[in-house]
């Protein structure tokens, strides 16, 4: 097992593990809201999120290390029919919600590290009660699909993390 702290190349913090999990608080839509519209417009909780008549939920989508005890984690949020967010609410502390279908949607989250995720095609595996959906990338010839299925060296996982946290110093 590798060593789990980690001190980031840009700024010297430590951690008490390698932090392999990032997200996003909302969809990237809701940056399309104007600032003073946002409070009409927009219903945000922790996992769901409505925008005038455009329904999202956040999920995990993983990647594995194939050579690590741990996997990289992305907090995504993908667009959600109509039918299937009442679904998702009816079901929202329902132990049976494991038995549903995947429901489709489209990547509204830019992932870090990875070129032009807006838009592309995913299908969400709801979780046990207090878990968000795993979200699987279906989009065909798309490197995050690639990386989903086949895994990521940790050599490779170590790259994003050091890209994704001196990009979050730079802003």
């Amino acid at each position: 097992m590798k060593n789990m702290n980690y001190t980031c190349k840009c700024c010297g913090t430590t951690y008490d593990k390698i932090p392999l999990c990032f997200g996003n608080d909302y969809p990237d839509y809701y940056l399309s809201v104007p600032v003073e519209e946002r409070e009409a417009r927009v219903e945000l909780t922790e996992s769901l999120c409505v925008i005038d008549d455009h329904f999202f939920h956040r999920g995990r989508l993983i990647i594995p290390i194939i050579d690590f005890h741990e996997n990289l984690i992305f907090n995504v949020w993908t667009s959600i029919s109509r039918e299937n967010f009442e679904l998702r609410n009816d079901l929202w502390n329902d132990a049976t919600r494991i038995n549903q279908p995947p429901y489709f949607g489209w990547l509204q989250t830019l992932v870090a590290t990875y070129d032009e995720t807006l838009n592309i095609k995913t299908i969400a595996y709801e979780a046990e009660i207090g878990y968000i959906p795993t979200i699987e990338v279906i989009e065909e010839n798309h490197q995050l699909q690639y990386d989903q299925i086949n895994g990521i060296s940790f050599e490779t996982a170590m790259a994003k993390v050091e890209q994704i946290l001196a990009h979050r110093h730079t802003i």
